[in-house]
């Protein structure tokens, strides 16, 4: 009977043991304020494949996995830390630190058994000069720093979001006084916080405010950005208050359609509506060539069928489908580039649809989901 009773014991400690050793790994994710800055915990069980990154107020932590973690989050206040989230791509996840205002500065620190992640927030230089790992359990010197604020690391892409319009260029205007230029920088803000918490890539906008940007410089921040993908939001006008719906656009020489045209005309030149001049064909053109040798007019329209089939499905708006026009915004940047015309604000009804966050939201998410689709379509080829 005692042996019986040895045995059982030694059988279950054995499957104990396998249980114990096929639990998923795990995070901890925790924030802890100090006098003179606060700390971000990113602790493992188990050691983690970590990038990090700064865009804005935001940090992004990438960590490499190909099991899912059981993710862990206490509860905190902080004076320099708003939020923490997070999303889990097809091998990574990625935690998105929304810092309180854009003038604080950061440095992670790595421990050297890539098991812990810890970021330090402060408003002042000074603080990063000492060890401040006073106030935790961990051995300063079993920490590799990285340099304070800015880089980080570079390893993360950027997409760049246009904003359409801005300053004296308001863009087309509502029946009841709506700007292109408020619809889209507010479509544009939700769209960035949306990519930031769920892919691994950094964000630009070429506007963040009310203010004047040429066509020209919203292709020169593309390029100097290096981005991997340029999308420009749009809100439509016409002269007829019954055309509705959302159409999403790449660049050609030639318009799909005289409506088209006359479109690309205005977004163009918004000071008349004469027939476009032989020189900015040229332009166009030699641009086009450009784009072409590089293969972007392919994929520029694979990522404008994903995001328009995406906005047809979750905003509900008429399909009016992928179209070509010689827009000049998208001339010159070096990537895959589309403009995403949202809705009519011309048209009273999508014009109060325009104004309400549910509505941008859904707008927001479509070209999100339709990007991300891309995104994975053009990173495995």
């Amino acid at each position: 009977m005692r042996k019986r009773l040895l045995m059982i014991f030694l059988v279950l400690t054995v499957i104990q043991g396998l249980l114990l050793s096929q639990e998923s790994p795990s995070i901890q994710l925790s924030v802890r304020d100090y006098s003179d800055y606060s700390r971000v915990f990113l602790e493992s069980s188990k050691p983690l494949s970590i990038s990090t990154e700064r865009s804005g107020l935001y940090i992004l932590v990438r960590v490499r996995a190909g099991d899912p973690f059981q993710i862990n989050k206490g509860d905190f206040q902080s004076s320099r830390v708003d939020s923490i989230e997070w999303g889990r791509g097809s091998d990574y996840y990625i935690f998105t630190i929304k810092m309180a205002h854009k003038d604080l500065l950061c440095r992670p620190s790595i421990s050297r058994d890539s098991s812990t992640v810890l970021i330090d927030i402060t408003s002042s230089p000074e603080t990063f000069k000492e060890d401040n790992h006073n106030g935790s359990h961990y051995d300063a010197n079993s920490f590799s720093k990285e340099p304070a604020n800015g880089s980080m690391q570079e390893g993360l892409k950027t997409i760049v979001i246009d904003p359409g319009h801005g300053g004296l260029e308001t863009g087309a205007e509502g029946r009841y006084g709506t700007k292109e230029k408020t619809i889209t920088l507010e479509i544009a803000l939700k769209l960035k916080a949306i990519i930031e918490r769920n892919l691994p890539y950094r964000v630009q906008l070429t506007r963040e405010e009310d203010v004047d940007v040429s066509l020209e410089k919203r292709a020169a921040i593309a390029n100097n950005y290096k981005a991997f993908v340029f999308i420009s939001i749009h809100a439509n006008g016409s002269y007829r208050k019954t055309a509705q719906g959302s159409e999403t656009f790449f660049l050609s020489l030639n318009a799909t359609d005289e409506e088209t045209r006359r479109l690309a005309y205005m977004e163009n030149n918004s000071t008349d509506l004469e027939s476009i001049q032989s020189d900015n064909v040229d332009d166009i053109k030699l641009i086009l060539w450009d784009m072409a040798q590089s293969s972007y007019i392919r994929q520029s329209s694979r990522l404008a069928e994903k995001i328009q089939t995406k906005l047809n499905t979750l905003s509900g708006t008429l399909n009016r489908g992928v179209k070509q026009a010689p827009f000049k915004v998208l001339t010159g940047v070096a990537c895959p580039a589309v403009l995403v015309e949202t809705a009519f604000i011309s048209n009273p009804r999508e014009e109060k649809n325009l104004i309400t966050d549910e509505f941008q939201n859904s707008i927001a998410q479509a070209v999100y989901l339709g990007l991300a689709e891309f995104l994975d379509e053009y990173i495995n080829q």
